[in-house]
């Protein structure tokens, strides 16, 4: 094969997988089909399966897109494009895809939507242990569990998008909605709405609420 055959080949897998992207978020793993996603793609069904072979080696395939995709994103952010309104043009972008197929897999509850989450709790929680540029170290004794409630509350932002657009009267996954919603959350992020007295006193509290059984929580239930 030569370079450029190869590079026709690679070009028409990741239009395939993207056109998948979709497919599978607007009709779910289940009601997406091969010829759906060949029509899409604008190819045939027969090179679909030439690429992927099945449509579950084809949503693995989008599972993994998903996850580098999300690695990338905030790897860039936080070495600089978060300041660069340029960077978030294109992240947005390139993201509609992404977030669109994370909302229905999260929601759909599938296998593969736990392998996505568990994957971005464990880069969150990479992340935050190795620190990056403008960002503190979490005040926490417990990581993981700050990882995956980070996590929680960055996906629940995308699985409630249509609520989420509702409310605020733009499409927060399209563009018109999404600076202010981002905005909102760079200030939710940035406040600190407790006094450290009223933190202080419920955590202690929170530290001291029973366990099943009657005993207090401690290291071992976290």
């Amino acid at each position: 094969m030569t370079t450029r055959e190869r590079a026709d080949d690679l070009t028409g897998r990741a239009r395939i997988r993207d056109a998948a992207l979709l497919e599978f978020a607007e009709h779910g793993v289940k009601g997406a089909t091969i010829r759906g996603i060949a029509k899409a793609a604008g190819v045939s069904p027969a090179l679909v399966q030439h690429h992927y072979g099945t449509k579950e080696a084809l949503r693995a395939a989008c599972d993994e897109h998903v996850i580098e995709m999300i690695r990338e994103t905030k790897r860039e952010a936080l070495h600089g494009g978060m300041a660069s309104p340029s960077f978030l043009a294109i992240a947005m972008r390139t993201a509609l895809p992404v977030q669109r197929y994370l909302a229905r897999a999260l929601t759909d509850g599938s296998a593969a939507a736990s392998v996505l989450f568990d994957e971005a709790i464990a880069f969150s929680e990479e992340m935050l242990e190795r620190g990056a540029p403008g960002m503190a170290a979490p005040n926490t004794d417990d990581l993981h569990g700050y990882a995956t409630v980070m996590t929680g509350m960055s996906f629940g932002v995308i699985v409630l998008h249509e609520h989420m657009s509702r409310a605020l009267g733009a499409d927060v996954l399209l563009g018109d909605g999404y600076p202010r919603m981002a905005l909102a959350m760079l200030d939710v992020l940035d406040d600190r709405l407790l006094s450290p007295e009223l933190v202080a006193q419920a955590r202690a509290a929170l530290k001291n609420v029973p366990a099943p059984g009657g005993r207090p929580l401690d290291e071992e239930d976290r």
